[in-house]
C-alpha cells in the first residue's frame, strides 16, 4: 500500500497556508490582527437576496437535489447578464453553465479537457487555481507573463514554436488576481486571433468584471467576433454581490466547452442548493445599486490604502481594478522575501498579508493586500506597519501637506 499518491505528489506545498495558519493561531491567542490576506469580502449581500433564499428555502419542496448544470432561470439570467452589460448573446441551454463559484468550474473544465502529458499555458503569477487545477489533471504548465505588454504575445509565439507537445489551452484572467491589471478589447482580440491561428482554447477569468475603477468597465472576451469559436468565460456572484460564501458562478461561451464541463459536472455534483440558485437570479435580475456601490467603496478603499501606507513608508501602486492592491516589498526589506516579511508583518504590525510567491515564482518581491477591512482598519493597519518598518530601521519619507 503506497502513501505517495500521484496528484498528491504534483502539489507543492501551500505557501499561503503557512501565513493562515499562523493569523489563525495568533487569533486563537486573542491578537487583533487586521486580515488583508484573504480575498473575502465584509460586506453582506442585499436585502431582497437573502429574502429571496428564506422565502425559497421555507417551501417543503425547495429541498432536494438541484439542476448540476443550475435551473434554467439562472442560467437565462446570466445570459440576460451578458447581453445588458457586453452586448453579448448567450444561449441558456448551450452556452451557459452554473458553477460552485468560478474555482470548481476551472478545476472541473480542466478535469474534462485535459489529458495526462498535455501543456497548457497560464499567467505566472497567477490565481493558484489557473495552474494547479491543470496540474491535478495531469498537465504541463508552460508559464507566460502575467503583464499584457508586447512581452506576452512573445512568450506565447515561443511557447507554441518550441513545446512539445504543442499547448492546448491558455489560462488569463484579467482583471487579474493578485496582480490587478486589467486589459482592452484590442488586448482579447489579438488573443482571440492568435488562439484561431494555433487551434487552442482560451479560458477567461473574469471574477473581477464589475470591480472596476477610475470609469473605466472591463471588458469580456466574448465582445471580440468570432471568440466563441475557441473561449469560455468564468465569472462569479462571489465579489459583484458579496456573495462569496454561497459559491455561484458560471462558465458560458464555447458550446463544445461548455458541454464537456456540464458532463464532468454531472457525475460530480447535484448542483447548489436551488434557494441560492433562486437567490443568484433575484441578485443578477433586481436592482444593481449594490454593484455601483460595492464599487465606490472599493475604489475609496484602494485610496485610503495607497495613501495611508504612502505615508508610513511603504509605497504602493494604487490598482486599476479588482480587490487587491499588488505591493512590492518595501526596498530596504526587499532581502527578506515575500514569505518572510509578511511572517514578520503579521506577527510584529499584527497585518495579515499574502506573500507573492505563494501565486508563482514570478510573485516574489511582492504581497497582495485585499481591501476587505473598513477605513479605520486600514489606517490602523498603517499605523502598525508604520511602527514595524521604523523597528527594522526604514525611515519614513516626509511628504508634502
Amino acid at each position: 500500500m503506497t502513501e505517495e499518491f500521484y496528484r498528491i505528489r504534483r502539489l507543492p506545498p501551500y505557501v499561503i497556508a503557512e501565513v493562515n495558519a499562523m493569523r489563525a493561531a495568533a487569533r486563537a491567542a486573542g491578537e487583533d490582527i487586521i486580515d488583508l490576506g484573504m480575498g473575502n469580502p465584509d460586506l453582506p449581500p442585499p436585502p431582497h437576496v437573502i429574502e429571496k433564499l428564506a422565502e425559497v428555502a421555507a417551501k417543503p419542496d425547495a429541498h432536494g437535489y438541484s439542476a448540476s448544470k443550475g435551473i434554467p432561470g439562472l442560467r437565462r439570467a446570466q445570459a440576460a447578464y451578458y447581453a445588458r452589460r457586453f452586448g453579448v448573446e448567450l444561449d441558456p441551454e448551450r452556452e451557459v453553465v452554473v458553477t460552485l463559484g468560478s474555482k470548481e468550474g476551472l478545476a472541473n473544465l480542466a478535469q474534462a479537457i485535459t489529458a495526462p502529458g498535455d501543456v497548457v499555458l497560464a499567467p505566472n503569477p497567477s490565481y493558484p487555481i489557473h495552474t494547479f487545477g491543470f496540474i491535478i489533471a495531469g498537465a504541463t504548465i508552460r508559464s507566460v507573463p502575467t503583464t499584457p505588454d508586447g512581452r506576452y504575445f512573445e512568450a506565447l509565439e515561443r511557447a507554441m514554436a518550441f513545446t512539445v507537445p504543442k499547448p492546448s489551452v491558455l489560462v488569463m484572467g484579467y482583471p487579474s488576481n493578485p496582480t490587478a491589471e486589467t486589459v482592452d478589447l484590442a488586448f482579447y482580440e489579438r488573443v482571440v486571433a492568435f488562439a484561431r491561428e494555433h487551434k487552442i482554447w482560451v479560458l477567461s477569468d473574469l471574477a473581477y468584471s464589475e470591480i472596476y475603477f477610475d470609469g473605466k468597465p472591463t471588458p469580456s472576451i466574448l465582445q471580440v467576433p468570432g471568440a466563441k469559436e475557441v473561449a469560455v468565460e468564468f465569472t462569479s456572484m462571489s465579489k459583484t454581490y458579496s456573495m462569496a460564501g454561497w459559491r455561484i458562478g458560471f462558465a458560458v461561451g464555447n458550446p463544445t466547452l461548455i458541454a464537456a464541463l456540464t458532463r464532468v459536472k454531472s457525475y460530480l455534483d447535484y448542483g447548489a442548493f436551488t434557494p441560492i440558485q433562486a437567490a443568484a437570479v433575484a441578485a443578477i435580475n433586481g436592482p444593481q445599486d449594490i454593484v455601483e456601490k460595492n464599487r465606490a467603496l472599493y475604489h475609496h478603499r484602494r485610496d485610503v490604502l495607497v495613501e495611508a501606507f504612502g505615508r508610513a513608508g511603504w509605497e504602493i501602486p494604487p490598482p486599476a481594478a479588482s480587490m487587491f492592491a499588488w505591493a512590492p516589498l518595501p526596498p530596504a526589506l526587499a532581502h527578506l522575501g515575500s514569505l518572510e516579511f509578511a511572517k514578520q508583518l503579521l506577527t510584529h504590525a499584527k497585518v495579515a498579508v499574502a506573500p507573492g510567491v505563494g501565486y508563482g515564482e514570478n510573485g516574489e518581491g511582492f504581497v497582495r493586500i485585499a481591501l476587505v477591512e473598513n477605513e479605520q482598519r486600514l489606517r490602523q493597519a498603517a499605523r502598525n506597519v508604520k511602527r514595524y518598518l521604523a523597528s527594522m530601521g526604514v525611515n519614513t519619507p516626509a511628504r508634502a501637506s
